[in-house]
């Protein structure tokens, strides 16, 4: 079986796409299948000509590829936007009924691309399918790479670089900046056909609720809570945090200027454009609120026929955010110190951990393998006394080790490990890469605790993440 297509997002009104079809690839070559998930959509087989053909951009007319329009505040400034390098082949439905978008990325021009050239560089699709992958190990919840192939096209950057395309698959690309657009330069009748196809096709629950937006708004506010959540749980910075990658199924997508963060310090930023800190590590749940902010001010005509009323009620629902936040928050950390829910002090334990790792850059990710595993003690021998007081305070209260595992990777995607592993790709030497991979999809079992470790400090300190590659 191939891919079983559908394009429900077509029957929307078209100011909301152009179709269009990709550029073909020159010659086409595979670098990456990922074969797992191919099976968990019931794509068979893997090396097909077939697919080949239509995951490097050489589809059949009758495909109706299209890209989409949105618009977006980017660093906080609103601007229209669109698909200006990803190209939708469609919607694929799996034997079990579930359906997926599958989307091209790399695959040339569109009527969105602006200046660009609608390209991207084989490293940085690596690079997507690297992360993206990791992400899935980790347990959150992720667009999934299917395949990068080598187009055969060369494309210029800071130098010139082999091309490919990159394709994903997501529940839904629809992100706050899909609304944006519908209330900002369509008309009222366009963002309520939006509103009603997200209902339809994502959260058919919440159809005939006699609340339909409020109901929509705090589903998708729990979601992005719970994926953020889970950035904070395991060090990622996403690096451009922008209306336009904030996507209404609580998925995680757009692994351009993303990192992961070594020594903890809530200010860390890689991305070479966020030159002041707005989308730092703890700072994402404050941007989160300020995106869901800008979502429900693109809802409120279907909020309510009365402006006032609309925003009086929409004041009420954002304020539930904070709450919501701390809840979850609190108990993620709780878990990541293996602390009960109501165990006395519990809160101000961890806070208190926080707080000396912030003091003494101590790793976030081997800090909490260290605690749930308690041993490598060589790597913590010049372990600052105000640690081994927080050590002797929190053995002494009830810890569950084993949730403690379960919440606590013990390898992440490290910064200079990555560059490393896509160094060796682009040379051919495949196999480092592929082990990486393979240990990127276990990171909780602790054999690969000494796959990766920590960048070293000055590698770091002038490392860059970019958007656009």
């Amino acid at each position: 079986m191939s891919f079983h297509w559908d394009n429900s997002y077509l029957r929307l009104p078209e100011v909301f796409f152009q179709q269009h079809q990709p550029e073909p690839s020159v010659d086409a070559a595979v670098v990456l299948w990922n074969e797992v998930l191919m099976k968990e959509l019931g794509v068979y087989p893997a090396h097909s000509k077939e697919l080949l053909n239509t995951l490097s951009g050489n589809v059949p007319r009758d495909l109706r590829s299209y890209a989409q329009a949105y618009a977006g505040h980017q660093f906080g400034h609103f601007t229209m936007l669109g698909d200006g390098r990803a190209i939708h082949l469609g919607e694929h439905i799996t034997p079990q009924g579930q359906r997926f978008d599958v989307q091209l990325k790399g695959a040339g021009r569109t009527a969105y691309s602006r200046e660009g050239d609608g390209r991207a560089t084989l490293r940085s699709m690596l690079r997507e399918y690297l992360i993206s992958e990791a992400m899935q190990g980790l347990g959150i919840a992720t667009s999934r790479s299917l395949s990068v192939i080598k187009t055969g096209n060369e494309v210029l950057r800071e130098r010139v670089h082999d091309g490919a395309v990159l394709a994903r698959s997501m529940k839904s690309h629809l992100r706050i900046g899909t609304f944006e657009y519908a209330r900002y330069f369509c008309k009222t009748t366009d963002l309520e056909a939006l509103f009603q196809y997200t209902l339809k096709r994502l959260y058919p629950s919440i159809n005939g609720s006699s609340s339909p937006v409020e109901d929509l708004f705090m589903e998708v506010m729990r979601l992005q809570i719970d994926t953020v959540c889970h950035w904070m749980r395991v060090g990622f910075i996403h690096g451009v945090m922008n209306t336009d990658n904030t996507a209404i199924t609580g998925e995680t997508f757009d692994y351009g200027p993303c990192a992961f963060m070594n020594a903890y310090d809530p200010k860390t930023v890689f991305s070479s454009i966020d030159r002041h800190g707005r989308y730092a590590f703890g700072n994402q749940a404050n941007i989160l609120h300020w995106n869901l902010t800008r979502w429900l001010e693109s809802l409120l005509p279907l909020l309510h026929n009365d402006e006032e009323k609309a925003i009086l009620r929409a004041k009420e629902m954002l304020g539930e955010f904070g709450p919501l936040w701390e809840k979850a928050f609190g108990s993620m950390m709780r878990a990541k110190t293996g602390l009960l829910e109501n165990s006395p002090h519990a809160d101000e334990c961890w806070k208190q951990l926080l707080h000396i790792m912030e003091k003494h850059a101590l790793d976030y990710t081997d800090t909490f393998s260290f605690l749930a595993y308690g041993f490598d003690t060589e790597r913590f021998s010049g372990i600052q006394s105000s640690l081994k007081e927080w050590l002797t305070q929190w053995r002494g209260m009830p810890v569950k080790y084993a949730l403690m595992k379960e919440f606590n990777p013990v390898m992440i995607p490290r910064n200079q490990w990555v560059e490393e592993l896509l160094d060796a790709m682009e040379k051919g030497q495949e196999v480092g890469f592929h082990q990486g991979l393979n240990a990127l999809a276990a990171p909780y079992n602790p054999i690969n605790m000494e796959v990766n470790r920590a960048s070293k400090p000055e590698f770091d300190g002038g490392y860059s993440t970019y958007c656009g590659t």
